[in-house]
């Protein structure tokens, strides 16, 4: 008896190594929004000086907002390193989301909030221009 192999349409180059590190960047990431997230519900009384200005937030609801968000990273974040299919379209969404609202941090943590916003860039472009390769983690 002969075995058939179907051929593989998904061609692996070197930027695979940028779909794992766009999954253990989001896993990463959403452990530190997670634990933002509950840092804001438990001192919802914080407020935070600017040169002059103070920005006031409702952080129990910002926190809320993090620590779903650190979730939902995790969660897909592995996902993506299983090499599930639907995996790249939520990461696309969730780490735009994360993007976002790093802009809300902007004022009261430039450096963080550059840091990761620029590192959203990388992972959304691994995953838009690369991301059809990530379906080969899964052989």
């Amino acid at each position: 008896m002969a075995q058939h192999h179907m051929a593989h349409n998904t061609r692996m180059t070197g930027w695979i190594g940028w779909i794992w590190f766009a999954g253990v960047v989001m896993i990463v990431d959403g452990f530190f929004n997670a634990i933002s997230g509950l840092y804001a519900i438990f001192n919802n009384d914080l407020y935070v000086q600017i040169r002059d200005k103070l920005l006031v937030l409702n952080l129990t609801g910002w926190g809320w907002v993090h620590l779903i968000l650190g979730i939902l990273l995790v969660a897909v974040g592995i996902t993506l390193l299983m090499g599930q299919e639907w995996a790249r379209m939520a990461a696309v969404v969730l780490v735009a989301v994360n993007a976002i609202t790093q802009m809300a941090w902007l004022a009261a943590n430039p450096w963080w909030s550059i840091v990761v916003i620029a590192v959203d860039v990388v992972i959304l472009y691994a995953l838009i221009v690369h991301g059809r390769e990530a379906a080969a983690l899964r052989d």
